[in-house]
């Protein structure tokens, strides 16, 4: 059976709301939700990878793992592939990326992905849900992807295109981009490798450095649409939601 490892790239310095990983919900930091969620998965390891010693004893402190990281990396992946590289693991066969902003996303939609990974020998896979509304077109907050063909539970199809903006007068198979990234470990090598692309940089997307080179990212379909938080008001809504569950 292949084997796949969980690394969560986190940092303090996000432009729009800084130190969110250790903001709190339920007393537990936002990073220590994630992990634990991942490590819920039962996938494989779960290690959070950062710069910030901060989040390192934060993570540790709480039963988690974490390795610390330079903090000179453009993009999650980057981090990512320093983290797997510190922590000297063997016969790892995937590396999935899962979003330290993301505390409720859906297990299930994680190990569903990991296994269209598996069973279809791919080389980068995501997640995508059903836009929901014409407003969400628009919202440039709201990363599409494009897709070539209609996206089913069955399905695990090719992304032709991400953007930030509607791009429906382009593309007929257009659906909500979900920030979870999962790699075969040589793929994820020769991405990092790769210059940063100049549609990365314009849009802010590193995704489009896969596809500035020719690598293929597949799509499975998620049952519900994780909320990322980006701003304060973003945190005190979930911080809502998740405290009133509980």
């Amino acid at each position: 059976m292949p084997k796949t490892i969980i690394l969560i790239p986190s940092r303090m310095s996000a432009s729009r709301l800084p130190g969110k990983p250790l903001l709190k919900i339920n007393d537990l930091p936002i990073i220590s939700h994630v992990f634990n969620k991942a490590k819920k998965t039962n996938i494989g390891k779960v290690v959070v990878c950062t710069e910030d010693n901060e989040i390192l004893e934060a993570v540790k402190k709480n039963g988690g793992e974490a390795v610390l990281t330079s903090d000179r990396h453009k993009s999650g992946s980057d981090r990512i592939l320093e983290g797997y590289k510190k922590l000297g693991i063997d016969n790892v066969d995937y590396i999935l990326n899962l979003q330290g902003d993301e505390p409720n996303i859906d297990a299930n939609d994680i190990i569903n992905l990991n296994n269209f990974m598996i069973n279809n020998n791919a080389d980068i896979g995501t997640l995508a849900t059903k836009i929901k509304s014409e407003t969400m077109l628009h919202n440039e907050n709201i990363v599409k992807v494009a897709l070539k063909e209609k996206l089913s539970n069955e399905n695990f199809p090719i992304a032709a295109e991400f953007a930030r903006k509607d791009f429906s007068n382009k593309h007929e198979n257009i659906y909500h981009h979900i920030g979870i990234y999962i790699y075969k470990v040589n793929t994820l090598e020769k991405f990092v490798n790769y210059d940063q692309t100049k549609n990365e940089i314009q849009y802010k997307l590193e995704q489009f450095r896969a596809l500035d080179n020719g690598i293929k990212i597949n799509v499975a379909l998620a049952n519900s649409s994780p909320i990322g938080i980006d701003t304060e008001e973003d945190y005190l809504a979930l911080k809502k939601i998740m405290e009133y569950k509980s």
